[in-house]
């Protein structure tokens, strides 16, 4: 059997070998990696920074812009019975519970009600739950989920640090307990109020397909890449594309 050969060592290569062996080289080897361990953390603390920035300057001048909008919204689902506020449960970055505030556009029962319609679900796989003409909605909730006018008090969410404006759309706790393991990854950023999906087909996208573009969106995450996925939203929202 003839013996396997080796390529040659490079003398370079022998030399910085020599060198790491030294008390002076294994110093320097730890000091380069240490630089580079501390420059990648100032770029994602700086890129976290500049995100948190643009969600507080953008959260507040939605709310001043939209004001106009909240109080006759407000007095339309008062009219409608039950409160005007709906604050639910939704799960953020890294498993951490909150209070999502929405308009209320569903019967004060509706939790109660779920039960009940989880077998007409149409995202087949249970973890998410989307039907159309959905019995719990109120005569104004339509119109409020039709042009997502039901999420502006998410705002408020983004401004206080529980939501951002552009991440994963917040789950609720029981369609994280349905998640596999390679579903959890859409909770390692903060939740926000749009998303590539919502500008994409919105409920018309199965759960598989929103998880692999969210997903695919933390993995190349940009604020160049937020800044489109905001443009694209208004026109998602005034055309109800995918709305239930």
């Amino acid at each position: 059997m003839n013996a396997k050969i080796l390529p040659p060592i490079s003398p370079r290569l022998l030399r910085r070998f020599a060198i790491f062996q030294t008390r002076l080289g294994l110093w320097r080897l730890k000091r380069h990696f240490a630089l580079r361990r501390l420059a990648w953390r100032w770029f994602v603390e700086s890129a976290q920074a500049i995100k948190r920035t643009v969600d507080v300057i953008g959260s507040l001048a939605a709310l001043l812009i939209l004001s106009p909008l909240l109080i006759p919204i407000s007095a339309l689902v008062r009219l409608d019975g039950g409160p005007v506020f709906f604050a639910q449960t939704r799960i953020g970055r890294f498993g951490r519970p909150f209070k999502m505030f929405k308009f209320r556009s569903m019967r004060p029962d509706a939790e109660q009600r779920l039960a009940a319609l989880l077998a007409t679900n149409q995202h087949g796989n249970g973890v998410t739950f989307k039907i159309k003409n959905d019995p719990r909605i109120t005569r104004i909730g339509y119109w409020l989920r039709r042009f997502s006018l039901d999420e502006l008090p998410q705002f408020y969410n983004v401004l206080i640090g529980d939501m951002s404006l552009v991440g994963p759309r917040p789950p609720v706790p029981r369609e994280v307990a349905l998640y596999a393991l390679a579903d959890r990854r859409r909770l390692l950023v903060k939740p926000g109020i749009t998303c590539t999906w919502q500008v994409s087909g919105r409920s018309e996208i199965d759960f598989p397909g929103q998880v692999r573009l969210d997903v695919n969106y933390i993995d190349s995450q940009s604020l160049g890449g937020d800044l489109k996925i905001l443009v694209k939203t208004p026109k998602a929202v005034v055309f109800g594309s995918g709305a239930y």
